[in-house]
């Protein structure tokens, strides 16, 4: 037997995988009938309660395993990350852009500013991605870096890399637990009726002729966006700062297009109210991942500013407005 009852945090990759295929990966010996068994009576339990084997997991849920025969497990040191889609070369320039953009490196994470329009994993069509370009951000580790959490494609900012799997399960359980603080940034086209506020809006995922699209949905999971308003530009567009406390798919974007705010460039949830027409702006989505807390090993804490990337300077320049503003990006949200 397996040395006792066992807890196992889900990686990011792992989100959305049923149960028993998870299972499977990591007990190939585990037959689908004792599984079932084991669930039946509670001996194996998702964030302490009972599970059915289709259930889709999300990262950072944790796993409860019980003391199993030694021949159905397999070592978890031995599953290696699973990259998405191609590897990059080392002289590929996007290999080149993300190590010019590490903002902060330890023995447990590298952080970066991921550029807007670059993904952060392979899908269908999608071959230049984050993820085929980690085994050139190895600095002398054996196991290449692990995401730990996403950043939509057009999303730009602070981007968090595991360097270990031990690093791994700690820093999704920091994202899953809200034990960190991601702080945006986005101009909007309008101006929010309040300097500040919270918008508590459930969302659900739905199909549609353009694809997969969130919209907010009584019957949908709980979200919850903090946002506060930085600097006012006339009732046209507004800077303001955001902080997810839930961390659904597109959550700022359908919350500030719901209280008639859409990020500026947003035509997916904004239409054509997110562009300003004839104006010498930027297209693309204003949203920036701007600053992040989160805890380290050994009790200290990480603090990383994103720097603009290239077109939101160049709006920034356009409306007059001061990166540097000097305002604590935590501070409004801190409670």
């Amino acid at each position: 037997m397996s040395g006792g009852v066992e807890t196992r945090a889900v990686a990011q990759d792992e989100s959305e995988e049923r149960l028993d295929r998870w299972f499977k990966r990591y007990y190939p010996g585990l037959s689908h009938g004792r599984l079932e068994k084991l669930l039946r009576t509670g001996q194996i339990r998702v964030d302490g309660k009972r599970a059915k084997a289709n259930q889709r997991l999300d990262a950072g849920q944790a796993i409860r395993i019980p003391p199993l025969d030694a021949e159905t497990v397999r070592a978890p040191e031995t599953k290696k990350p699973k990259p998405s889609g191609l590897q990059m070369e080392a002289d590929d320039p996007v290999v080149g852009q993300l190590l010019e953009s590490i903002l902060h490196m330890d023995d447990e994470m590298i952080v970066i500013n991921k550029p807007a329009g670059l993904a952060v994993q392979g899908g269908s069509g999608t071959k230049v991605h984050v993820d085929a370009a980690l085994d050139h951000l190895k600095f002398g580790k054996v196991d290449r870096p692990r995401l730990v959490h996403r950043l939509d494609k057009d999303t730009s900012g602070a981007l968090v890399l595991a360097r270990s799997q031990a690093a791994a399960r700690h820093l999704t359980q920091a994202f899953r637990h809200k034990a960190t603080l991601k702080i945006y940034w986005a101009l909007v086209v309008g101006e929010p009726k309040m300097a500040s506020g919270e918008i508590d809006a459930p969302l659900q995922k739905r199909p549609g002729r353009l694809g997969e699209k969130m919209e907010i949905d009584d019957e949908g999971k709980r979200a919850v966006t903090r946002y506060r308003i930085i600097e006012r530009l006339g009732g046209k567009v507004t800077w303001v700062a955001m902080y997810p406390v839930t961390g659904r798919t597109h959550q700022l974007r359908v919350h500030m297009s719901e209280i008639d705010c859409p990020i500026l460039g947003d035509g997916k949830y904004g239409g054509q109210e997110a562009f300003l027409h004839g104006e010498g702006v930027s297209r693309k989505l204003h949203l920036h991942a701007r600053a992040l807390r989160l805890p380290g090993t050994g009790g200290k804490t990480i603090e990383v500013i994103a720097p603009l990337t290239d077109h939101l300077k160049r709006s920034w320049s356009f409306f007059d407005l001061s990166e540097s503003s000097g305002r604590d990006p935590f501070g409004d949200f801190e409670d």
